[in-house]
């Protein structure tokens, strides 16, 4: 018989039957024996509770044991479920349809819970939406220029790049009349190559000297109206006419970059007076130190030896600054320059700038502001992730380097302009296209570098034992029938062939079956193949059924008997890092 039919046959309430556990806070069924069923129904009578309101006892007819009801706050026994019909169902308040089913409560803090995860749900869309909007406003704040293919289109997050930055001397702005040259169209008065590594581990930041004399290319230029113009270019003139002279673009001025260091910049980011003053506010200051007392009546700079923070107008004053330095010439200004970067990283990247909101949205909005970028990168969304890119790397290994420079004997004894040392500068442009970095990096990358170079190391064929098929992937047109030629007619390499054109490929790789190791060593050696051209893998059959090795040239190619061999590491050059104080002298 079911717990409602005993009931019945009892004439007890089904609901008097459901009692607290206390150990589970639940109701659970509690059956007392069945009684002699009798035909004249018993009332039903009051629960039994002592004079001391002692806990009422009640035999579990499963166990045979007698357990105590605990009291409730008032001393009571915790009362049976009410309202419950003898049909078991729950009693329905009157003119409302009865429930099937108990209906729980919600408790307080469920209730609680359940308007914060709504108020969070909506605070984060709200949020989410203001931040959506602010970004849109901060790119509204960024200025862009079309420089048509001198820049790529977008950014990649996994290739080393590089950046040029511009500080113009355009004298625009409130407050920057007293500085660059009175009327001046925008020459390219600060110029550094920013090179990012492929892996992050380091950075080279290079300047590039105003009064450096070289050749500016012939410049396609974007006009107003959709066309293009093509700037003939000029030789031996100041590099700082690369901008603005004759109406040339900042493509203009990545194109001499090119034609100087071999290196074309993959962007530009362009600055002018005003970024200075911005920037250097929004951070609250920035640290530089003096060697000695200055006070400039040029740049109206005057500060006493020591200690300093500097901002806004004064900091202008300080990058500004020429006769207080050195032999009072642009070098030395440039290495003052490199130190007051350098600081300014250090306080833009400082837990005081970072975990400061006010600070940060300040620094959004010069920063945006005072930009002026190429279009393919002109999104806020595209700059963020170059400057986490950037953040990546570690201070100590963002080097601050300056091109080789000799006195343009052109001058005479007044020494204005200089010119490229092709002696020592070659190998610093080598060391940033080859990813070199200036400062010792981590263990990790030196063990695979060292691992590459040991794929040279052992036995090699004969030249005519080498069989290789040529497949151009990236470079220049009639270059894998160029390279069969070199190394059938120069190098005596017969055994070769020229297999077409294959999928883009950025960089140079022959890949060989492990039988083929020493013909791989061979080829490498007379290519001037570096160790991380060779992949290990399987051999290709050639047109005459044998196996043969694949020769990929990349878009790094650089010619028949071009050697593509990496420096093993940087040139020694005076040189500073970001996370090094120096006093300006």
């Amino acid at each position: 018989m079911d717990a409602q039919g005993r009931g019945r046959a009892d004439n007890i309430d089904p609901a008097d039957q459901w009692v607290l556990n206390p150990n589970t806070g639940e109701y659970e069924l509690r059956l007392s024996p069945s009684a002699p069923q009798s035909s004249v129904p018993r009332p039903r009578r009051p629960a039994p509770r002592d004079n001391a309101g002692a806990p009422r006892r009640r035999k579990d007819p499963a166990s045979g044991e007698t357990r105590e009801m605990p009291r409730t706050p008032s001393g009571s026994v915790p009362p049976p479920r009410s309202g419950r019909r003898r049909g078991g169902e729950p009693e329905a308040p009157q003119g409302r349809r009865a429930s099937r089913r108990p209906v729980k409560k919600t408790s307080k803090a469920k209730k609680a819970l359940a308007w914060t995860a709504g108020g969070t749900a909506f605070a984060l869309v709200a949020v989410g939406t203001a931040g959506y909007l602010y970004l849109k406003h901060l790119e509204g704040n960024i200025t862009s220029t079309d420089v048509g293919s001198a820049a790529k289109n977008g950014f990649s997050k996994d290739d080393a790049f590089n950046i040029l930055i511009i500080g113009t001397d355009k004298r625009t702005g409130k407050g920057n009349e007293g500085y660059g040259d009175k009327g001046s169209v925008g020459h390219a008065d600060t110029n550094i190559l920013l090179h990012v590594s492929k892996d992050r581990t380091n950075a080279t930041a290079l300047s590039i000297p105003r009064d450096l004399i070289t050749n500016v290319p012939d410049c396609p230029t974007k006009q107003p109206d959709g066309s293009e113009k093509v700037v003939p270019g000029t030789d031996n003139v100041r590099f700082n006419t690369s901008l603005g002279q004759d109406g040339r673009d900042p493509g203009c001025t990545m194109r001499t970059v090119q034609a100087v260091t071999g290196i074309m910049p993959d962007h530009f980011m362009m600055v002018d007076f005003n970024a200075v003053k911005t920037l250097t506010s929004a951070v609250g200051g920035v640290d530089v130190c003096l060697a000695h007392a200055v006070d400039d009546k040029e740049s109206h700079l005057k500060l006493s030896a020591g200690q300093h923070k500097i901002e806004g107008e004064q900091a202008l004053a300080f990058v500004r600054t020429r006769h207080s330095w050195g032999n009072q010439g642009d070098l030395d200004r440039i290495k003052v320059q490199q130190q007051f970067m350098g600081s300014l990283m250090r306080k833009m990247s400082s837990s005081d700038t970072l975990t400061n909101p006010s600070k940060l949205i300040d620094l959004a909005e010069a920063a945006t502001n005072a930009l002026t970028v190429d279009k393919g990168i002109s999104s806020v969304g595209t700059l963020k992730d170059i400057a986490l890119e950037l953040k990546k790397v570690p201070p100590k290994n963002i080097s601050f380097v300056t091109v080789p420079v000799v006195d343009n004997p052109a001058d005479g004894v007044v020494h204005k302009t200089v010119i490229v040392n092709q002696a020592t500068a070659p190998a610093v442009f080598d060391a940033i296209k080859n990813d070199v970095s200036f400062t010792e990096v981590k263990k990790k990358q030196k063990e695979e570098k060292d691992a590459e170079a040991a794929r040279l190391k052992g036995s090699r064929s004969a030249p005519s034992d080498v069989r290789v098929r040529i497949l151009n992937g990236g470079a220049e047109a009639g270059s894998a029938q160029e390279t069969l030629q070199w190394l059938q007619t120069k190098e005596g390499v017969l055994k070769s062939e020229n297999a077409g054109n294959a999928g883009s490929a950025s960089k140079t790789t022959l890949e060989y079956a492990p039988d083929q190791a020493a013909q791989a060593r061979e080829l490498a050696q007379l290519m001037g193949l570096p160790g991380a051209a060779l992949k290990p893998g399987k051999s290709v059959i050639n047109s005459q059924g044998l196996p043969a090795m694949t020769l990929t040239l990349g878009k790094d190619f650089k010619g028949a008997g071009v050697s593509l061999t990496a420096p093993a590491k940087a040139p020694a050059v005076d040189k500073s890092t970001a996370d090094t104080v120096k006093c300006a002298s």
